[in-house]
């Protein structure tokens, strides 16, 4: 993905998981952004990408939904999200669901400025360091999520962050570029092949000693393998990328 020149303000789009279920990753989102020297706009009006039922098959309603998506950001100057999943889908799936359209010149254009959190701090910002330091020496392990590491290439740049925060020592998780099982509507359409790549997920976390958490860039992966986690009655839990470099991890266990 070509940066685009370093934007003064940028959009942030929070997503439905992160609105509903993880929103202090969205302050840690607004805080990172900052530091790296843009302003935050907030959309009031964003909604739903259509990435659901897009995945489904259901083009015609995804397009109506991603089509108030489009009014909400059509002014942004850059559109930032903590999710490289509904990154993926504005930059790889719109010019598609929007080909031939009236529309199709603007969802192109929002496409090539949306980015996954940590590619925009690193890849268009040139951030390498967030400024922070945990309180405690913590080692962690990362688990790359399948739409930002597949669809975006996004695999150095929480990488290069997380090295610089103090205190903060990463680990190897064993098949950390390997899917946690959620895919979405794949976890509801296929439940047992996503309850069993679940289980050999949480049997990698499981099995790592000295490691007291586990960070991945997508809200959806947190909710899954954590559920699987305190359903198996283990201590460890997953944290969203965004909260790792800001420090807000002392409520962890």
């Amino acid at each position: 993905m070509n940066a685009i020149p370093k934007p003064r303000r940028v959009a942030l789009f929070i997503t439905c998981i992160i609105d509903n279920f993880y929103p202090d990753v969205g302050d840690a989102s607004v805080e990172l952004i900052e530091r790296a020297g843009a302003a935050v706009d907030f959309p009031p009006d964003q909604m739903c990408c259509g990435q659901p039922g897009y995945n489904g098959g259901f083009q015609a309603d995804a397009r109506a939904v991603a089509e108030r998506w489009l009014d909400a950001f059509r002014d942004a100057e850059c559109v930032v999200t903590p999710s490289g999943s509904c990154a993926a889908m504005v930059r790889h799936e719109y010019p598609v669901l929007f080909k031939g359209t009236p529309r199709e010149a603007e969802a192109l254009r929002l496409a090539k400025r949306t980015f996954e959190l940590s590619e925009f701090l690193v890849d268009v910002m040139g951030m390498t360091d967030p400024g922070t330091r945990l309180p405690r020496p913590m080692r962690a392990a990362i688990h790359d999520s399948c739409h930002g590491l597949r669809e975006l290439g996004v695999s150095s740049q929480p990488r290069t962050l997380l090295a610089k925060v103090g205190n903060l020592s990463l680990a190897e998780l064993p098949g950390h570029d390997q899917c946690c099982g959620f895919g979405g509507l794949f976890a509801i359409k296929m439940s047992a092949i996503s309850g069993a790549m679940l289980s050999e997920k949480i049997g990698a976390i499981d099995g790592l000693t000295g490691v007291d958490l586990i960070i991945a860039g997508d809200a959806s992966c947190l909710m899954h393998m954590n559920g699987g986690l305190s359903r198996r009655g283990s201590k460890r839990r997953v944290i969203h990328l965004a909260e790792a470099l800001t420090g807000r991890i002392a409520a962890q266990p």
